[in-house]
C-alpha cells in the first residue's frame, strides 16, 4: 500500500504522538481523517495547535462507541490506531476505564476492519514488557502486566493478533519504547523535568524513582516507524519494536537535561510519585532489528538533540504546564 493512494485514519489524532502523525501522514497520503474525544468544549487536542487543523477532517466521538468508529472508518484504507488511556496513575485508580478504552475500543476498530478491510496499525507499548528479563528486548520477550495500563495493552495487542489469525485482517503491531517531545503532557518523565526546572531553576524538582531506565526514542523517530508500516507489506501480521536500543536511568537523564539547561537539577523524592511496590518497571531497553529488517527504519534523531528541540518548545510553551500538579 503507498500512502500518496491511501485514505487513513487517525485515531487519537489530538494527542502527543497522535497530532504530529496526523501532520505526517498529511503531507503523503491521499485524503486523511482524524478521530478524536468528544468533548463538550469542541476542541481536538494538540491538533488545535496546528496548521493541520484547518485541512484535515476530524470526526469527533468515543472510540467505545462501536457506531460512531463505524462512521469515522467508512471509505477509509488504513486506521492508524492510537486512541487510548495511557497514564499509568490513574490505571490504578479507574482500571475498569482501560479495559474498556484500550480493549473494547480497540475491538470496535477491528470489527469494522474485517468487514471494511482496512489495514490497522495497532498502538502496542514497551510497557507490555514489564521489567526486562532480558536485554535487548525482542518482540520475543514475555509480557507481564505490571500496571492496569499494561494489561489493557497486552489484551489489546492479543484482539489484534487474535483478528488477524482468525479472520485475516491486515494488522500490524508498533510497539514503540518511551517516545517524548514536543507536546508531551507532564504526566510524563520528560516534560516534568523540564517543565519544573524552568518554572523554579532554584528549587529541587519533585520525581518518583530515580533509578530505573528507559529506552527513549524522539516521537519524529516514532512517526516515521508508523508511515513505514502502512507502505511495507512485510510487516502484516507482525508486532514491532520501535526503540533507540539505548537505555538511561531516570537519575542521568536530569543531569543531561541539566546540562542542556545550562544549571544542576536538584532531586527531591516525592512519595506520591512512586508507584506500588511491583509495579514499577525497573528496566526497558528495546531491540529494534525486526523494525530495520521489516521496514528499513532506524531512528534519526538521537537522545541529545531530541532533548534540546523539546526543551525549546517546552520553554516557549511553559504555560501549558502546571509541572508539580502530576504524578510520574
Amino acid at each position: 500500500m503507498k500512502l500518496s493512494n491511501a485514505r487513513v485514519l487517525v485515531t487519537g489524532a489530538g494527542g502527543f504522538i497522535g497530532s504530529h502523525l496526523t501532520e505526517a501522514v498529511m503531507k503523503r497520503a491521499r485524503a486523511v481523517r482524524a478521530f478524536a474525544h468528544y468533548n463538550a468544549l469542541g476542541r481536538a487536542g494538540w491538533l488545535d495547535h496546528s496548521a493541520a487543523r484547518n485541512e484535515v477532517d476530524v470526526i469527533f466521538g468515543d472510540i467505545c462507541d462501536r457506531e460512531t468508529v463505524a462512521a469515522a472508518m467508512k471509505g477509509i484504507d488504513a486506521v492508524l490506531h492510537l486512541a487510548a488511556l495511557i497514564p499509568i496513575p490513574y490505571s490504578y485508580k479507574a482500571p475498569a476505564s482501560y479495559v474498556r478504552t484500550n480493549i473494547e475500543g480497540t475491538l470496535n476498530v477491528l470489527l469494522e476492519a474485517r468487514s471494511g478491510g482496512q489495514r490497522v496499525i495497532h498502538t502496542s507499548t514497551s510497557e507490555v514488557y514489564g521489567t526486562a528479563r532480558y536485554v535487548p528486548i525482542d518482540e520475543k520477550h514475555p509480557l507481564q502486566g505490571q500496571s492496569p495500563y499494561a494489561a489493557s495493552k497486552i489484551g489489546a495487542d492479543k484482539m489484534v493478533e487474535a483478528f488477524h489469525l482468525s479472520f485475516g485482517v491486515p494488522t500490524v503491531t508498533i510497539r514503540p519504547f518511551n517516545t517524548f517531545g514536543p507536546r508531551q503532557s507532564a504526566r510524563a518523565v520528560i516534560p516534568t523535568i523540564i517543565s519544573q526546572a524552568l518554572k523554579s531553576p532554584d528549587q529541587p524538582i519533585r520525581l518518583g524513582s530515580t533509578s530505573p531506565r528507559r529506552d527513549l526514542n524522539f516521537v519524529a523517530n516514532t512517526v516515521d516507524g508508523y508511515l513505514r508500516s502502512v507502505e511495507h507489506d512485510s510487516a502484516i501480521g507482525e508486532t514491532i519494536n520501535l526503540s533507540s536500543g539505548r537505555e538511561v536511568s531516570i537519575g542521568d537523564l536530569v543531569q543531561i537535561i541539566g546540562s542542556i539547561l545550562g544549571h544542576e537539577i536538584r532531586i527531591q523524592t516525592d512519595k506520591k510519585r512512586v508507584r506500588p511496590r511491583g509495579s514499577e518497571v525497573e528496566r526497558l531497553l528495546g531491540a529494534n532489528a525486526r523494525a530495520r529488517k521489516l521496514l528499513g527504519w532506524k531512528p534519526a534523531v538521537g537522545l541529545e538533540k531530541g532533548l534540546e528541540h523539546t526543551v525549546d518548545w517546552i520553554r516557549e510553551h511553559i504555560n501549558e504546564y502546571r509541572a508539580r500538579e502530576y504524578a510520574v
